[in-house]
This record gives C-alpha cells, sequence and structure tokens, in this order.
C-alpha cells in the first residue's frame, strides 16, 4: 500500500522516468497493480492546468487508475456544519429531511467504500496499491488510513491506532491548523477549513459499532482524539507539517497527547473491555442500512449521556469481575 501526491504533467503532459521507474520496479511484468485516484476524472484533468494531472496509462503500462471521488475542502466543511445544525431540529420530520440533505452520511458511505477497494485490491486480489488524490495530505491519508485499519489487526489495538495515526496523518502531513481551525459551529469559514479528521473518526466509530469485539479502543478515544485535533494542552496535533513541528520545536516545548493517554490512570478509560484479537480482515457493510448518525458525538451536547456512561461503566466491571 503506498500514498503519494498527484503527479506533475501539467498541461504539456511532461513525463517523470524516476517516477515512472519506480512505479515499475514495484510490479513484474506479468502482474497489475491499481492507482486510486481519489477525485473524479474531471476534477484530475481539470488540475493539469495548474501543472497537476495523473499518470498516463502508456507510461504506467502495468498500473490501471481506478478514480473514486470523495469531497474536501469547502463541500466537506459545509456538509459538517449543515448536520450540526440540523442537530438542533425539534421537528421529527425536517429532522430527517435536513439530515439526508447534509449529505454526511453520504461522504461516511464513500469513504468506507474506497478503503474497501484499497483492501480488497490488496488482499483479495493481491495487488500493489497508489492512492492520491491532489496534495496526498487529506482524503489520501483517509483512505490508507482506513484500509489499514480494516486489514491489519495490529493497527485495531490501542497502541497500534496510535502509531496509526503518527504514521498517516501526523508524519504524513495532513494540515491540523489550517483543516481544523474552527469548529462548526463558528460563524467564520477559513479557507482552508475541513472536517477530514473528524470524517476518519466517524468512518472508525462505524467499524467499532459494526465489529464491537475487534477493536481494543472505545467511542471515547475518538471524541478525546477530536477534541485535541481541534483545542488541546498537548502538542501532538499542533502545525500543518513535520517540517513546521520541528522549525517551532514542537516536541521540545510541549507535551505529547500519546503519554498522556498511555498512563495507566487514563488509559483504562478508553479501552474497550469487550475487545477479544481478531486476527481476520474486517469488513464493513456500507449499505445505508449499516451507517448510523454518531450520536456519541453529534449529539454529545443535546441529549444526556450519563445513562450511557453509567451502562459502559457496568460494563466494564462486569467484564474485569468475570
Amino acid at each position: 500500500l503506498l500514498r503519494s501526491s498527484q503527479p506533475l504533467p501539467g498541461p504539456n503532459r511532461r513525463r517523470c522516468p524516476e517516477d515512472e521507474q519506480l512505479l515499475g520496479t514495484l510490479v513484474a511484468e506479468d502482474e497489475r497493480a491499481f492507482i486510486i485516484d481519489t477525485r473524479s476524472p474531471q476534477a484530475a484533468k481539470q488540475a493539469r492546468m495548474g501543472g497537476g494531472g495523473t499518470e498516463p496509462k502508456s507510461s504506467y503500462p502495468r498500473w490501471r487508475r481506478l478514480h473514486r471521488a470523495l469531497e474536501r475542502g469547502r463541500p466537506l466543511q459545509e456538509s459538517f456544519s449543515r448536520l450540526v445544525e440540523a442537530c438542533g431540529e425539534p421537528s421529527t420530520e425536517r429532522w430527517l429531511a435536513r439530515l439526508e440533505g447534509s449529505r454526511w452520511l453520504s461522504h461516511v458511505k464513500a469513504a468506507l467504500s474506497t478503503a474497501c477497494l484499497a483492501a480488497q485490491c490488496l488482499d483479495r486480489e493481491g495487488c500493489k496499491v497508489l492512492v492520491h488524490g491532489a496534495e496526498g495530505t487529506d482524503t489520501t491519508l483517509l483512505v490508507t488510513a482506513l484500509a489499514q485499519l480494516i486489514l491489519d489487526p495490529a493497527c485495531r489495538t490501542l497502541q497500534g491506532f496510535q502509531e496509526l495515526l503518527e504514521r498517516e496523518w501526523i508524519e504524513a502531513g495532513h494540515p491540523f491548523q489550517l483543516r481544523c481551525a474552527r469548529s462548526a459551529s463558528s460563524h467564520a469559514r477559513g479557507k482552508q477549513e475541513a472536517p477530514v479528521f473528524l470524517l476518519f473518526l466517524d468512518c472508525v466509530w462505524q467499524l467499532s459499532r459494526q465489529f464491537p469485539l475487534s477493536l481494543e479502543f472505545g467511542e471515547q478515544l475518538l471524541l478525546t482524539l477530536f477534541d485535541n485535533a481541534y483545542a488541546s494542552a498537548y502538542g501532538t496535533f499542533l502545525c500543518n507539517s513535520e517540517r513546521e513541528r520541528r522549525l517551532c520545536k514542537v516536541r521540545e516545548s510541549t507535551h505529547s497527547l500519546w503519554a498522556w493517554l498511555n498512563q495507566p490512570e487514563e488509559q483504562h478509560k478508553y479501552l474497550n473491555p469487550l475487545y477479544s484479537h481478531n486476527p481476520l480482515v474486517i469488513w464493513p457493510s456500507v449499505e445505508p442500512q449499516s451507517i448510523q448518525l454518531w450520536q456519541g458525538f453529534f449529539l454529545r451536547w443535546i441529549r444526556p449521556s450519563q445513562h450511557l456512561q453509567e451502562a459502559w461503566q457496568e460494563m466494564q466491571r462486569l467484564v474485569q469481575g468475570g
């Protein structure tokens, strides 16, 4: 499983022999591989005018390109905002219409579907997969991180999930400072703002709901990660890239969120008491009936959570007592 930014052929269809050789050496002559582009064919074609584009078939003969358009940027931010506004709707009929109109669940479905496609190419076809969009720091990371959760049981442990986030989101350069500048309830809208990381956390929650025994961590960890991505006393999600973090000496001057989470007195709050190691691939259903609203996140300030917390604590007590 590989990830990158888009190639840069531009309008003149420039070639890069080094890139062609790199991808060519990964695939034997009798093999095939897949490039999953998280943009629509039209968006990829338009990117040529700005110097970007896609891999020409003639230059990458053993790589087949598949387009799976995933929204990012302003459309995703607007979808998030509409859903947040809909959550305060008192009318049942209008609530359902506004929920559908937000299209948030459609984004969740599309992300999981694309991740499943990448996982199927790897697991069932035995093929190499390269995922990219434009810069390779948003929907690209969404797909590669989810595909690894689906395929690799190590990524579904608490420690493995932290390493996945560090590798696929933080070190890979997801611009947290730009994307998570304000909350959805803010009237101001940053041009670079988009809840891509929240979409990832929502997809992970969908996996945990469909496979309640297969993830070592629970919903509380996902909520904590969201909160710290937007406002945190720790430096883990600061800045937009590794380069910025080095220049700002983030690791030397701040504390790590992971170090705090992994303290024994804190860690137990985030563990799933029903967890049982599952060595198998977990294939989520993406049927409309299977994708549900993440109520623990979107409704956590609207409905009381006391009883849910009590039920979780009782579950932990019963499991530990048994």
